[in-house]
């Protein structure tokens, strides 16, 4: 079916209108990312943030399961048996062949009648005296059974009440466990924008000295070919200038690694664009946005108080409500049951049993168990939560020191990084005239290729240094704001 001229208009319409988008977006080229998008993106995308998730509803539906066990249990069972064959068959049946069926006479004599019930007692006669045998169990070729069974727990030593704190402290830990892996997520998500800053930082840079010596090396030439510098010098600046062309590869391919790193932090294709929000050639260069406040906060708490310590803390909880578990295999244990069945017969020549056709099994019961002799089993049991608890709480010593330690090295880095980033403003600045001069001065014929080299070589070891000295900086604000809920990292 052809579409109409109104139709094809529609449908011109909307190529246009998405080309036009679609050409608007190239020429606006990607979209700037600041770190607090890419800390964003990197959380909602994180497979381990999920996993970590996931271990929390686990820990939290084992706490449910255990207090299950608080609650009373009631089942409803129903079922239907058809019987094939059966040893209780004729048992209380038909006569068999050549019996008389039992007749007893009211009127005869006492000796006759009971003469008369031991004949067809004995001969499989009695039957069909009257005596109905078919409503019982035996052999019956349909049964149905519907009935509720009740359990209570009443009391266990201990064990349920032990196990529920343990789970909850589970519970506990794998929320912390959560929390520590987001920040260290936060931390190398940051570490990760602020290399590939730095590679860009470096590229910049790199590119930067190529192009002055390729000047430099231009110079030279004019001046070689005019007369007034010898070949030595010219030599001298072509080496300079195709020195610096490994250097600007090996820090394009430092960018690419780095941006590529990024990019699988953030959940990215390998060649999505970007271009990073972000100047590390500020004069004041404040901490990075997201960690500001934090970071602020860190410096006036204890950051020796670590997620890492707590959890090895709720550990010792848990390896106290372990012992307790282990301990309540000594003490006895009641429980009360009962069980309500309604069990149907059918009547025969018939399959499904009415409602006069039930029969009721009711019972109520109540079970002591006491352990007497078991091998040992409950003392091991007993002596392995007793070290495992033992072991917990020397895990949290250690983990306190390791806080302290870690804190300590974490401010120092910090207060080191600071200091190292303001040293390297003034380098910069006077690597920066040195090279003007020496530029000055070899163009004047006041100074050689090697006065030349050398200062240019010092102004990029000086900017690399200062970008390197602002990347060092902006990660250690970040570590120490993230400090308290960083995992301990054994040193």
């Amino acid at each position: 079916m052809m579409p109409t001229p109104a139709g094809f208009r529609v449908v011109v319409s909307a190529i246009t209108l998405t080309l036009s988008v679609s050409s608007v977006a190239l020429a606006q080229g990607p979209e700037r990312l600041t770190l607090s998008d890419a800390l964003t993106r990197a959380a909602a995308n994180s497979e381990v943030i999920q996993i970590a998730r996931s271990g929390e509803v686990r820990a939290a539906a084992q706490v449910s399961q255990i207090s299950s066990q608080y609650l009373p249990q009631v089942n409803f069972a129903g079922t239907y048996t058809r019987t094939l064959a059966s040893e209780f068959e004729n048992a209380f049946g038909a006569s068999g062949p050549g019996c008389t069926p039992l007749s007893v006479d009211v009127t005869r004599p006492v000796d006759d009648r009971l003469a008369e019930l031991e004949r067809a007692a004995s001969c499989g006669g009695i039957g069909s005296s009257g005596l109905d045998f078919s409503t019982l169990p035996f052999g019956q070729r349909n049964i149905y059974q519907l009935g509720f069974t009740f359990s209570q727990s009443v009391y266990t030593g201990g064990r349920v009440g032990a196990q529920v704190r343990q789970a909850d402290v589970s519970r506990r830990i794998a929320t912390l466990e959560t929390t520590a892996i987001e920040a260290q997520l936060k931390l190398d998500v940051a570490r990760a924008f602020y290399a590939a800053a730095l590679s860009d930082r470096l590229v910049t840079i790199a590119e930067s000295t190529a192009t002055q010596a390729g000047a430099t090396y231009e110079q030279a030439r004019l001046a070689f070919e005019a007369g007034r510098t010898p070949e030595y010098e010219l030599l001298r600046a072509l080496v300079g200038r195709d020195n610096q062309r490994p250097n600007v590869i090996r820090q394009r391919a430092n960018r690419d690694v780095a941006y590529l790193r990024l990019r699988q932090l953030l959940q990215l294709p390998p060649n999505a664009p970007l271009v990073l929000d972000v100047d590390l050639e500020s004069p004041d260069l404040p901490p990075p946005a997201p960690f500001a406040a934090d970071l602020a906060k860190a410096r006036q708490s204890n950051t020796a108080e670590r997620v890492t310590v707590t959890q090895a803390e709720a550990l010792v909880e848990a390896r106290n409500a372990a012992v307790a578990v282990a301990r309540s295999g000594y003490l006895p244990s009641l429980g009360v049951s009962s069980s309500y069945a309604r069990v149907g017969y059918p009547s025969q020549g018939s399959a499904v049993p009415g409602f006069g056709d039930f029969r009721t099994n009711w019972s109520l019961g109540a079970t002591v168990q006491m352990p007497i002799f078991n091998g040992n089993r409950v003392k091991a049991e007993v002596r392995t939560a007793a070290a495992e608890l033992d072991q917990a709480r020397f895990l949290v010593a250690q983990a306190r020191e390791l806080a302290v330690l870690d804190a300590a090295t974490a401010v120092e880095d910090l207060d080191a990084a600071a200091a190292n980033w303001e040293a390297s403003a003034g380098t910069v600045q006077q690597a920066e005239r040195a090279y003007e001069i020496a530029e000055l001065r070899n163009r004047s014929g006041l100074s050689t290729q090697l006065e030349l080299a050398d200062a240019r070589l010092s102004l990029e070891i000086a900017q690399a240094n200062r970008a390197q000295a602002a990347h060092d900086l902006q990660v250690a604000r970040a570590r120490v704001a993230l400090l308290p809920t960083l995992p301990l990292v054994a040193r």
